[in-house]
């Protein structure tokens, strides 16, 4: 546990951890079994049995357990078990009619005795014709038919999937291709006692955590293309980070391949009902895969002691709005729970960069230290606004503080000029961003506020005084463009992304372009233009703060829409609105800042 609380953790408690799992998975099966065997079957429903499954699955466990913890502690068993109670509970919607999400339950039994070598005949059921069997392959049958039954019988040595279209016959052997089988990929990254073997998941229904999906098998350009990359990376890991990388090892069992993402904003994801699996796309390079390897393995972790014992206390009150709070590496507003979980994730980040950054080569090593200064302090704002919670657990408040006690002592460490002003930069913008789109200030304050301007008196101090309310703007995105470009910059100077006008950043404004570029006072004539007649983007008072703040004489605008973009954004658009005048921004945002001395506000 002290590992854990610590932001790591060894082998050993990896293993406590999946004991931990399999017990919970056991007990949520025997939920299920009770309440799938006391439902009353459908006149349509085809001959499927939970209760024949069970009985086959209890066979194997007499005679090969490992195969039956092979099929439990798969990832996509943990996501089936729980989103099949929901359905049964009626708390869930799913596109597969109930019998099919409990004959899910069959194929894992086949699955289990077909490992075990065990002879057995069961109904299971097929997606679009395609049955995949944890740890095995896929049986992919011709047919049209949405959902089907099919007769899977095994000899011992090997399968015969029957249904409607005909029959696929697999092994003996389930690594080796045939007619309408699909095995399972393994990967094997490293060598020796630190080697570890991961599953490239393609076929398991419920691999991507969000019901069931459809196989999708690589080619072998694909497959080969992530058998490079994930080797890069547990290379990377090795060197740097070798206790995590051992607990990794043990813990991480399948990776499932998702669409490329654009450069610089890779996608991964995890499930705390899917320990060891992980949804990543194809890599820009080795380091960035081995720090979403990281990201995501600290989810896995902390989403298993949380199973074992909360961080946070349920609210008092559960018809209240939930208590939402910024994220630095988020768009939206993110509940406590929430918050938390990104805290262990991108502490196991920073943990990682401030490892990497001593190792990484001369080319790469501007980067790697921009990422430990950003995440960092990332870390450091977001562990200062919550320590001390008063729904945190005597472990939440535990966890919090040793984490904090590590991430004060890396504030200290010297990051390069450049990169640490990047990261400030970065950090700063996607703050003012997040205010100017989820941060309302009150109407009528606003009305005050603009009579006041309309009049030319001094803006009045309750723009200081009275914080904004939190209203979670959905059309937020992209709040992390600064970040992205200044890693183009640090690796690619010059490159297509610094053409204000190619958009080749998603979300990328041109004055963002330039701001990276290093070109203020054209960002600056691009926002005022865009402010004075245009429809500006939402953010555009965020980026104004940051074109003007090299400027002597701006100082107290560019500290003002840093600090809350959100009224110039309010009080400009009720002067458009009601007035149809359109001050000028940086006039404006000068006023605004220039109220009378005061605190300001949290919000």
């Amino acid at each position: 546990m002290r590992g854990l609380v610590r932001g790591g953790g060894g082998g050993e408690v990896i293993d406590e951890l999946l004991g931990a799992e399999r017990s919970r998975r056991l007990l949520l099966l025997r939920a299920l079994l009770d309440r799938g065997t006391g439902r009353s079957r459908g006149d349509d429903e085809p001959p499927l049995s939970v209760h024949d499954a069970w009985e086959l699955l209890e066979r194997v466990q007499l005679e090969a357990p490992e195969a039956v913890d092979g099929v439990l502690m798969a990832p996509g068993t943990g996501t089936w078990v729980s989103s099949a109670l929901r359905q049964l509970k009626g708390a869930a919607h799913d596109e597969a009619p109930v019998w099919v999400t409990l004959g899910h339950l069959s194929t894992l039994a086949a699955a289990a005795a077909a490992a075990a070598g065990i002879a057995f005949t069961l109904w299971v059921p097929a997606r679009e014709g395609a049955v995949a069997l944890p740890g095995l392959g896929c049986a992919v049958l011709p047919t049209a038919q949405t959902w089907a039954a099919v007769r899977v019988t095994g000899d011992g040595a090997r399968l015969r999937i029957s249904g409607p279209g005909g029959e696929v016959v697999a092994g003996p052997g389930w690594t080796r291709r045939t007619p309408g089988w699909r095995p399972t990929r393994r990967l094997t990254l490293g060598r020796g006692g630190t080697a570890a073997s991961l599953t490239l998941e393609e076929h398991d229904p419920f691999r991507s955590f969000s019901g069931a999906d459809a196989p999708r098998t690589l080619s072998e350009k694909e497959a080969e293309a992530w058998q490079c990359a994930l080797g890069e990376a547990w290379e990377v890991l090795l060197r740097d980070e070798p206790a995590e990388t051992e607990a990794m090892r043990r813990g991480l069992t399948s990776i499932t391949p998702v669409p490329r993402g654009e450069r610089f904003r890779p996608y991964s994801s995890s499930s705390a009902e899917a320990f060891g699996g992980i949804n990543v796309s194809l890599p820009d390079d080795g380091p960035e895969l081995a720090a979403t390897l990281v990201h995501e393995f600290q989810h896995v972790k902390l989403g298993a002691l949380m199973h074992i014992e909360p961080l946070v206390r349920r609210a008092d009150r559960t018809d209240d709005r939930p208590e939402l709070f910024h994220a630095p590496w988020r768009d939206d507003p993110r509940p406590l729970e929430g918050l938390l979980q990104g805290i262990y994730a991108f502490f196991g980040v920073t943990r990682f960069w401030r490892a990497h950054r001593g190792a990484a080569d001369a080319a790469y090593a501007p980067l790697a230290h921009f990422e430990f200064a950003l995440w960092r302090d990332a870390v450091w704002s977001a562990l200062e606004g919550v320590r001390g919670h008063e729904r945190l657990t005597p472990l939440g408040h535990r966890l919090l503080e040793s984490l904090a006690r590590i991430c004060a002592g890396w504030l200290a460490e010297p990051v390069p000029g450049e990169e640490s002003r990047l990261a400030r930069e970065a950090a700063a913008s996607h703050r003012a961003r997040w205010r100017e789109h989820h941060l309302r200030p009150s109407p009528e304050t606003v009305d005050q506020v603009v009579r006041a301007w309309r009049r030319g008196e001094t803006c009045p101090p309750s723009v200081r005084m009275r914080p904004s309310s939190l209203r979670p703007d959905a059309g937020a995105c992209f709040l992390d463009t600064t970040a992205v470009l200044a890693r183009h910059r640090l690796t690619n100077p010059g490159g297509a992304w610094s053409d204000p006008v190619a958009g080749a950043v998603r979300g990328a404004e041109p004055a963002d372009v330039l701001l990276a570029a290093g070109d203020h006072p054209a960002a600056r004539r691009e926002l005022t233009a865009r402010l004075l007649s245009g429809e500006p983007a939402v953010g555009s008072w965020a980026t104004l703060g940051r074109a003007v703040a090299g400027d002597p004489e701006q100082r107290v605008a560019s500290r003002f829409l840093l600090r809350s973009p959100q009224w110039a954004r309010a009080v400009r658009d009720t002067l458009v609105a009601e007035y149809g005048e359109r001050p000028d921004p940086v006039a404006l945002a000068a006023w605004l800042g220039r109220t009378r001395p005061g605190p300001w506000p949290r919000g």
